[in-house]
């Protein structure tokens, strides 16, 4: 099966923005991994990954992140430059981040591997 990798990270990120669960666990594969300053190191495997989006966007509700750039740098990976922003609901500090996102899928699409790293 070929993939397009741009597409996918394009879908991946509106899920993300909507945070729409079902449709993120439908992306992930069941043996993900997941890496970022934002989640102080590494998760790993889907169930994981999507307990951890779920406890952040309950903090950060109005989550909204761009793409800058995006860059396919292999046939089943692609990065992005992004920017976003979010208020968090226990204090009301507005949050500003920048980075990269380098995202992997496996042959089926699935999303296999995300690297984030902070501007």
């Amino acid at each position: 099966m070929s993939i397009d990798p741009v597409a996918l990270l394009k879908r991946y990120h509106a899920a993300l923005n909507d945070y729409d669960e079902r449709t993120m666990k439908a992306m992930f594969a069941a043996d993900a991994i997941y890496v970022s300053p934002g989640v102080k190191g590494r998760i790993a495997g889907r169930e994981a990954i999507i307990a951890a989006f779920t406890a952040y966007f309950a903090e950060y509700p109005d989550q909204v992140a761009i793409d800058e750039a995006v860059t396919l740098v292999a046939p089943d990976a692609v990065q992005s430059v992004w920017r976003l922003e979010a208020t968090a609901r226990s204090t009301g500090q507005r949050v500003t981040r920048r980075g990269t996102q380098t995202v992997t899928f496996d042959a089926d699409g699935l999303i296999r591997h995300v690297e984030v790293a902070d501007a």
